[in-house]
């Protein structure tokens, strides 16, 4: 009865601007355009109340939660992908992303676990239309528990990568629950291993070898790459920590002449670079690197590259947030390659 009544009153309303639009060829086009757009809207709007099963703009509690009457994120993430497409109206997106909104707000505020095993920081970047065309930095957190669990923890959207973003990332996580990391990971970031020390005092932090790895690739003959990669690579293979300090210090000498620079800036890093070791052998290849975040990272770009760049910081904090959350509910529960061998082990490194 009330869709009768709707139905009514928009065709009453139709109707009577159709007389009105009639006469003058300019405006009944642009009526037709906004009538069309907002039957979409609608129709959008309507599938999308009937996909979760209860109205969108509802108050209730349920709304903020990750699962919705059995429907998982990663369920609502599909529907929104299917309704972008490859062609979609700035009008169309504004109409699902407030759908999203309250939920992203809800997951930007929740009550961390608090403590983490491990802790990747990375920042990827994405396009976003600001006064010119320009590529936005999001700054991505992604941790796993003593227990093997991952999620991604948080994520902020700023113009560059620089420290003080980086900063407020981390007190924030602090202050939403988050008292205790085992261990941070994170590429050569100026001022970041200060910036943890400030945050979390007791972590430990160690430098990401593949980002190292594409610092030396940049830095030596394309000849001498091949050679160069294979003998570093070595530093991550072995069974101790005594057997990787004796290889890269092989390395050390092996090419120190030819490419002092290099050398040098890893003598600096060292104490930094094999942290990994004082772990569990059964989690190292997770922990040498933020390779972890890397394919999150990989998530983003791929499904953001169909839409070229996106309209408003908003937008893309949506955007971000649906992949955050699609990415939690799928790892929901699931036990992390080698975390499950050594759960006691690493539940005893913390209060």
């Amino acid at each position: 009865k009330n869709t009768y009544r709707k139905k009514n009153s928009f065709m009453n309303d139709f109707t009577k601007n159709i007389a009105q639009a009639l006469f003058n060829q300019d405006k009944i086009n642009d009526l037709l355009r906004k009538e069309l757009q907002q039957a979409v809207n609608d129709l959008l709007e309507a599938e999308l109340t009937a996909f979760l099963g209860y109205n969108p703009y509802a108050r209730c509690k349920r709304r903020l939660e990750y699962r919705q009457f059995g429907v998982t994120t990663r369920e609502i993430a599909d529907l929104i992908e299917k309704m972008y497409g490859s062609h979609y109206s700035p009008a169309q997106v504004s109409n699902i992303s407030k759908q999203m909104i309250p939920k992203v707000e809800a997951y930007h505020k929740r009550k961390l676990s608090d403590k983490f095993f491990c802790v990747y920081l990375d920042a990827t970047y994405v396009p976003l239309r600001r006064e010119t065309f320009e590529r936005e930095a999001v700054y991505i957190a992604i941790g796993i528990k003593p227990n093997g669990h991952k999620e991604v923890i948080d994520y902020c959207i700023a113009p560059n990568e620089n420290i003080e973003v980086w900063t407020e990332l981390l007190q924030s996580m602090k202050s939403h629950g988050l008292e205790q990391v085992e261990l941070f990971l994170s590429d050569g970031v100026v001022g970041m291993k200060q910036a943890l020390v400030e945050a979390y005092p007791k972590a430990h932090f160690q430098r990401c070898l593949v980002h190292v790895m594409r610092n030396i690739c940049a830095k030596v003959r394309v000849d001498d790459r091949e050679a160069v990669m294979n003998d570093f690579k070595q530093i991550h293979q072995q069974t101790n920590k005594a057997d990787a300090v004796k290889i890269l210090h092989d390395f050390y000498a092996k090419w120190g002449k030819l490419y002092s620079h290099v050398v040098r800036n890893l003598k600096a890093i060292e104490v930094d670079m094999l942290v990994f070791y004082n772990y569990p052998k059964q989690i190292r290849p997770s922990i040498y690197s933020t390779n972890m975040i890397e394919s999150f990272n990989n998530i983003v770009k791929r499904k953001a590259k169909p839409k070229a760049e996106f309209p408003t910081e908003q937008s893309l904090d949506i955007f971000i947030g649906i992949q955050a959350l699609s990415y939690n509910d799928r790892y929901f529960n699931r036990i992390h390659k080698g975390f499950g061998q050594v759960q006691d082990t690493l539940e005893s490194y913390f209060d």
